[in-house]
């Protein structure tokens, strides 16, 4: 007689969990709006962690928490707005190809054996838009942040309630399908997708996303005559460590897990043999595995470390200045 243990059962419901499924379908369809949930999801444990820090000062805990519930709203609120439509459009290409790509690009997109939208050239070249509107948000995500950032603290401060605004969006129309389609038309974005479609590009369009994110962010803290002037320092040097602290930690996490991941995938290709989405569910994995293993680092781990170190980092600057 097998008896399973509470183990096989527990990764048996990962496997076949229906919110799992769905969660990776998101992932693969719409992968910049999986992460911005997964961000807004996460950054409910940020703030505990920075709040927990010990040795460090409260007001430079409350401005670290504030940046961090602040960004993480926005980047919500502009990914439903701009990524919806966008994978809309995608999907019009998914599901009508001719009308949009020419037989030449078709061709050399398409995987022997493979339809063109489980050939990792496609899913390359689409996914390139489909994560690429993150780092294109980057920028101002974060203007709006560090301009928004001083009214969260002023209601961390005063107690105030915020009032709920419904975010609306337009569709995109089929000009924006045709227009995708157009670029991947061209000979250079060919030569580009073959270059680069085996490569490790979820983790580095979200990395390269942070860093935009995190430079426009200090930039522009930097310059705001909103935010107390005795806290920049601290503010801009916690938002600095944490990115890179994330961006090395993923990496360095990510490559440790290459082979677990080839594991799971090849588990779940087992279990889920039979699921017409399966392809999907599968490129979902590879989309979401940096969002979660830099969400976790990020809004987890580091808030501890960077919301001690900037303290560190602030004090000494200001002794420094002092002295000369």
């Amino acid at each position: 007689m097998k008896v399973n243990s509470n183990r096989d059962i527990s990764f048996k419901s990962i496997y076949t969990s229906r919110a799992v499924k769905k969660s990776l379908e998101l992932a693969s369809s719409n992968g910049a709006l999986f992460g911005a949930s997964a961000t807004v999801a996460f950054s409910a444990l940020r703030p505990l962690s920075i709040m927990c820090t010990p040795k460090t000062d409260i007001e430079n805990r409350k401005i670290a928490t504030a940046k961090s519930i602040t960004s993480s709203l926005i980047n919500f609120g502009l990914m439903v707005a701009l990524s919806v439509p966008l994978a809309k459009s995608i999907k019009k290409i998914d599901n009508n190809p001719q009308k949009y790509l020419n037989k030449e690009t078709i061709t050399k997109l398409k995987d022997k054996g493979k339809d063109l939208t489980e050939s990792q050239g496609y899913i390359f070249g689409t996914q390139l838009f489909k994560l690429g509107i993150a780092s294109l948000v980057a920028v101002p995500k974060a203007i709006i942040t560090a301009n928004g950032m001083p009214y969260i603290v002023k209601m961390m401060s005063d107690d105030n309630n915020d009032k709920n605004k419904n975010v609306s969006f337009k569709g995109i129309t089929d000009k924006t399908a045709k227009t995708i389609g157009n670029s991947l038309n061209k000979n250079r974005m060919n030569k580009f997708i073959e270059k680069f479609k085996d490569s490790n590009f979820p983790m580095h369009i979200t990395a390269i996303t942070d860093v935009i994110a995190t430079l426009t962010f200090m930039h522009e803290a930097d310059k705001s005559k909103k935010i107390d002037e005795k806290r920049k320092k601290a503010l801009l040097y916690n938002a600095g460590i944490s990115t890179g602290l994330s961006i090395t930690g993923g990496y360095t996490i990510d490559k440790l897990l290459e082979k677990p991941t080839e594991r799971f995938i090849k588990k779940y290709k087992e279990v889920n043999k039979n699921d017409k989405n399966l392809a999907k569910q599968v490129q979902g994995i590879k989309i979401a595995k940096p969002f979660i293993i830099l969400g976790t680092i990020y809004y987890i781990f580091i808030p501890l470390i960077s919301t001690f170190l900037a303290e560190i980092a602030d004090k000494k600057s200001h002794g420094t200045f002092i002295k000369s």
